[in-house]
This record gives structure tokens, C-alpha cells and sequence, in this order.
């Protein structure tokens, strides 16, 4: 496995992945979210044609992957979802290579803005670590507990509202 320094990072609209990255992104997303967490639910949830796809690879295979949305797509704010790294890479600090990657991505695509995502409860510390701030009530989605969080640029002002 490639280190965090030899990862390729690529941000694709839906249309321009080609069929390996389609395939690479939605069996990564399928071997953590369905099979490692042991949650049955539609992955495939009709919100991927309106993404930006971000792919971490190294030596053609996919390590880390995030899936970003323009604002008002699934939150009135930019977000981003799906987030996940492969599970022989977990521990080398490529989470948090991705979640930077993640935040310049959006600041490239859509400029300075606030973010919100809907974060399983458990990796509250690890958004946190990325500035993002708990918002909101926790809720169930598919079986796990999860919180919304927001993150805004230093320049924004933080509010709780949306």
C-alpha cells in the first residue's frame, strides 16, 4: 500500500468516472459501509450523478474516496458524504489526508464556505479534528447513530441555524 504522500488525488464529476473508478468507488463503499459495519441499506441512493467524486489511488487501487455536493443539494450548505478510507490503509493517517483533501476540494469547486455532513455518531472526535461542531439533535439513519456537523471557514461567523 502507497503511503498518504503517494496518493493520487482526483476530482471527477459523476459523467467523466471512468467504469474502473465507478466500480472501485462503489466496492470500497460496499466492503466498509455494508459489509465491515454490517448495514443493510441502498448505497446506491440516486444522490452520485449529482456529486463531485474525490478518489485517493495509489498503485490503481482506490485507499480513500469522498463524495461532495454543491449547496442546497443535500444540505442548504456545500456537504460531503460517503468518506471512507480502505481498511488496510486505517491507522496511517490517511483519514485525515482525505478530510483536507475533502475541504480544499469544496473550496476549489464552490469557494469559501460553511460545510455540513451527516456524521456517524463514533467519529465525532475525528470531524472535530477538521473543525467541524455538532449541530442539531443525534438521529438514526440505517441502523447507526449519527449527528449533523458543521464546519465554517474562519472568516464566517459560526451559528447553529442552517
Amino acid at each position: 500500500m502507497g503511503s498518504a504522500a503517494a496518493i493520487e488525488w482526483k476530482l471527477a464529476a459523476f459523467d467523466d468516472l471512468s467504469v474502473r473508478e465507478l466500480h472501485d468507488l462503489l466496492l470500497l463503499r460496499s466492503q466498509v459501509f455494508m459489509l465491515e459495519q454490517n448495514c443493510l441499506f441502498l448505497d446506491i441512493d440516486g444522490f452520485d450523478p449529482q456529486a463531485v467524486h474525490l478518489l485517493g489511488q495509489s498503485d490503481g487501487q482506490l485507499l480513500a474516496y469522498a463524495r461532495c455536493f454543491a449547496a442546497g443539494i443535500k444540505f442548504p450548505e456545500a456537504s460531503v458524504g460517503r468518506v471512507v478510507t480502505c481498511m488496510d490503509v486505517r491507522g496511517s493517517g490517511l483519514g485525515h489526508v482525505l478530510m483536507a483533501q475533502v475541504l480544499a476540494s469544496v473550496r476549489a469547486l464552490w469557494g469559501e464556505q460553511a460545510i455540513r455532513i451527516g456524521a456517524q455518531a463514533r467519529l465525532e472526535k475525528f470531524y472535530q479534528q477538521h473543525g467541524f461542531v455538532s449541530v442539531g439533535k443525534p438521529y438514526i439513519e440505517d441502523g447507526i447513530d449519527h449527528l449533523e456537523m458543521l464546519w465554517r471557514p474562519p472568516t464566517l461567523e459560526f451559528s447553529n441555524d442552517h
